[in-house]
């Protein structure tokens, strides 16, 4: 049919075009937030900030997107716009910010906005959340002070840390004697020293101590690492209960986030181990070991250009690396 000039206007002229407002932005961002689709969530959250660029509450969800992924420097970026826009206006930014200060390790930051949440909401939706925060800054902070000074037991430290790192557990296991005779108190030891007796052969040993452990502190992190990875390799369906504990745990200081991200690789849980890997603040990472599982699960999600290049950087910065085979040789 042929359309004359007057009724191709007419039709034009009945057509509305749809131009989404922030708020369509906003929903799909959420609900790709939701699916844990955080790329895509990132950017339909920055579209709806663009239509809307003052809506604080578009800044607060972009933010804990970042959060999410790791990048806690620019989630917090954003919260600061919005406290210089807003100030006391939205009290929940500050309990947001002392989180990801936490994360960031710096303790000190994250009380101060932590007890500033509370002073502002006593009551507010954040107050379980900010109370069991403020908890785990003392018991971080308790766990610091006794040995930050102790030149010998840092020593000790690196030592095992070294052997343990690179599966020398004979090397190991008389310096944990060692740590355990003169440092009774120091938490990680007895852990360490069950996690080399397992390595060495002596799997019940290590597993009638993990045990023991784990009943005399209920829930604590290195046990419930320690036993996953026992259980897995001895094939004890209770591994699987330890693990799904394992993936809703989300640790403070990059060690603890790099043995958790470590733990998972070991029993097989490649994608939980690869998004808590990159999360990790590389420059706080010294440690064959994230070579060595991070190049593991990039390989067995598939991401084998990662992979080599992954495990290329860990040789040139470890070069013991080189005589192990490579880690996704195997998969």
């Amino acid at each position: 049919m042929h359309v004359t000039k007057e009724s191709e206007s007419t039709n034009n002229n009945n057509l509305i075009p749809f131009v989404p407002e922030g708020d369509f932005y906003f929903v799909k961002g959420v609900e790709a937030f939701q699916r844990r689709k955080f790329h895509m969530a990132l950017k339909w959250m920055s579209k709806a900030i663009e239509m809307k660029p003052h809506d604080p509450a578009y800044r607060c969800q972009k933010s804990v997107i970042y959060t999410e992924i790791g990048a806690y420097e620019k989630a917090n970026a954003l919260l600061v716009s919005v406290l210089h826009d807003y100030k006391e206006r939205y009290p929940d930014v500050y309990y947001l910010m002392a989180n990801n200060y936490a994360h960031l390790g710096l303790l000190n930051d994250a009380r101060k906005y932590a007890e500033t949440y509370l002073e502002l909401e006593p009551n507010g939706d954040f107050k379980r959340e900010t109370n069991d925060l403020l908890e785990m800054l003392d018991i971080e902070e308790a766990d610091d002070e006794w040995d930050i000074d102790e030149d010998e037991l840092i020593i000790l430290q690196e030592t095992i840390f070294y052997h343990m790192e690179n599966n020398e557990w004979d090397e190991a296991m008389p310096l944990l004697n060692e740590m355990m005779a003169l440092y009774p108190d120091y938490p990680l030891a007895r852990h360490d020293y069950a996690f080399a007796l397992f390595c060495s052969g002596l799997e019940e040993q290590a597993i009638e101590q993990e045990e023991e452990m784990l009943r005399e502190e209920p829930g604590n992190l290195n046990s419930l690492m320690n036993l996953a990875v026992f259980y897995k390799k001895r094939h004890v369906d209770a591994y699987e209960a330890y693990i799904q504990t394992l993936l809703t745990v989300y640790p403070i200081h990059e060690q603890q986030k790099l043995r958790l991200a470590v733990t998972l690789g070991r029993v097989d849980c490649h994608e939980a181990a690869y998004v808590r890997f990159k999360s990790l603040v590389k420059s706080h990472i010294n440690s064959p070991s994230y070579y060595r599982w991070y190049t593991r699960s990039a390989a067995a999600l598939g991401k084998i250009e990662q992979a080599v290049e992954l495990w290329a950087e860990g040789c040139r910065v470890h070069p013991q690396l080189k005589k192990e085979k490579v880690p996704f040789a195997t998969l």
